[in-house]
Order: C-alpha cells, then structure tokens, then sequence
C-alpha cells in the first residue's frame, strides 16, 4: 500500500489497509464511500442499494439507543464522516442540550431531496443505464 491514495489500489482484506485507504483518500472520493442504505421502496425505484446521505433527508436510526426514531438530517460533518438528526438530543448532566452523531451506515434513508443537481443527475445516469440494457 502506498502512502499517497491511488486509484488504481484493488482492495486487501487487512482493516489497517482498508482504513488507510479511506483517511488518504481525498474529500469529494470519501464522500462516496460514506452512505445510507435505502429503503426497499427506494431501493426498487433507483436500482441503488445505499445512497450518500444529504441535509434534508429523512432518515430512520437502524442501530443503538435511538432505535426506530424518524428525522431529517440536519447536519452532515464530512471530516469526522458523522450525521446529525433534527430532535434526537441528548440532555447533558449542566442541563444543556447537545445533538447525537451517527454513522450513516447505521441509518436508513426513507426521503430522498433531488433538488440538488449532482444527484438528480446521478439519478438520471442510473435511467440512462437501465434503458440502455444493465438493469430491467
């Protein structure tokens, strides 16, 4: 493994490996690679299993004390890859109020927002795809 990012890196079964490959990788890959699954009514309406997870989304906690809880996500911290939720807080013992991060693998996104341009479009290559002859 080098110590720079390479695209051209296949995979190791190693974590230390995969982990590096990850932290080296430049913001706008390791984006990508941080997503939500999709719900199966999504699922089957994309032909995508996860998507990236956006501001606005609305999104089911899968995993952990905050089990079944619905929000939209309200903040998205692409440095430390975590996803805060409108209204799930946790109350401090000073009183004050602080918002949950989660990773958005353990989320279930429920709503997608398509006002962004960049994912209509990858939507849109995913129809061009599909009429062409991948999927059906």
């Amino acid at each position: 493994m080098r110590k720079s990012f390479s695209v051209k890196w296949i995979g190791s079964k190693q974590p230390r490996k995969q982990r590096k490959y990850i932290a080296n990788a430049p913001f706008h890959i390791q984006r990508d690679m941080i997503s939500g699954h999709l719900s199966k009514e999504l699922r089957a309406k994309y032909g995508r299993r996860s998507f990236p997870v956006r501001k606005g989304d609305v999104v089911i906690v899968m995993s952990g004390e905050f089990k079944g809880k619905k929000g939209k996500v309200e903040l998205f911290n692409s440095k430390n890859k975590k996803v805060s939720i409108e209204g799930i807080q946790i109350t401090k013992k000073d009183g004050s109020k602080v918002s949950v991060y989660f990773s958005p693998s353990k989320l279930l996104i429920t709503e997608l927002i398509l006002d962004d341009k960049r994912r209509s479009d990858s939507i849109k290559k995913q129809e061009i795809i599909e009429r062409i002859g991948g999927k059906k």
